[in-house]
């Protein structure tokens, strides 16, 4: 699997190399900045990009605006981002363009190797990998906003987790409830957001995301 990977520091960019290279993934290109990254998504076309948010030149958002440029070039290219910072306008248009193979890890929040790597996997496959505060903070400002088709805290709870890309069986065992209750909850979610039922847990976690999106 071909990675190109995105990271202005030096150390942490030498490490995550390491770490993917010791996993039998083949770094494509490792790059530092955002032009160099641009140019590695469209002429390398890998199976996935790992990439961190504030990048050279400008140390802003330079990593995500260029992942986002790439996904509009190349529909559904696996992005997952890696970061210390949750950029909510842009993390939003991503999640929302509905065309999967997307993640949002916080660096300080990845606490192992198999956690990483999974998440990794996950997204190069069309999944979702998403960092429970990342859904959170996103979820918190749509709420603001106006109710959620007046779900209820336990429904909130199932689509949190629906959104961080956990099976019906993951949410289960988190929850210490059954699959058809979760499969309940899930039934009961997509009716009150006006939204078809799916049995495809990654288009229904991004329609989700897309309607939370909207204004």
């Amino acid at each position: 699997m071909r990675v190109v990977l995105a990271e202005d520091l030096f150390l942490l960019r030498d490490g995550l190399v390491r770490l993917l290279e010791a996993y039998d993934f083949e770094i494509a290109a490792a790059v530092e900045t955002g032009p160099e990254l641009t140019r590695a998504l469209d002429e390398l076309e890998p199976d996935v990009a790992v990439v961190d948010v504030r990048l050279p030149p400008s140390h802003t958002d330079e990593g995500l605006q260029c992942a986002l440029a790439a996904r509009q070039a190349r529909p559904g290219l696996p992005v997952l981002v890696l970061s210390q910072h949750v950029e909510q306008l842009y993390a939003r248009e991503l999640l929302a363009d509905g065309n999967g193979g997307i993640g949002y890890l916080l660096k300080d929040r990845v606490f192992d190797a198999e956690q990483f790597i999974d998440a990794v996997r996950r997204v190069a496959a069309g999944g979702t990998a998403m960092d429970p505060q990342v859904i959170s903070q996103l979820l918190s400002r749509r709420s603001q906003d106006k109710p959620m088709g007046g779900l209820t805290p336990r429904e909130l709870e199932v689509m949190e987790l629906m959104a961080q890309g956990r099976s019906n069986a993951a949410i289960a065992s988190q929850m210490v409830i059954t699959e058809r209750a979760v499969a309940k909850h899930t039934s009961n979610i997509f009716g009150k957001l006006g939204l078809p039922p799916s049995d495809d847990d990654n288009r229904r976690v991004l329609a989700v995301l897309a309607y939370l999106d909207r204004g």
